[in-house]
């Protein structure tokens, strides 16, 4: 499977994501609205894309994460 890369608002949403991991999405929405300054909208958005892409799983309403920061990091660092 090819990589898919994370633009800045990605990245810095799965910063929160890996630091919290597994999150109920609730929990999410308000580390997102107090780090981030998104509303509610914007982070459901955010994790049903980054699920699609592969990054994120949502199951029960908790958020966990399928590709750790180091390997999207080295991946990251590999593209440049």
């Amino acid at each position: 499977m090819e990589y898919a890369r994370l633009c800045d608002s990605d990245y810095r949403f799965m910063c929160i994501v890996w630091e919290h991991a597994p999150v109920n999405s609730g929990e999410l929405v308000k580390f997102c609205q107090a780090e981030l300054g998104w509303k509610k909208s914007t982070t459901y958005t955010v994790i049903k894309k980054l699920c699609e892409k592969g990054f994120i799983k949502n199951d029960d309403a908790v958020v966990s994460v399928l590709i750790p920061k180091e390997q999207a990091q080295t991946k990251e660092a590999e593209y440049f």
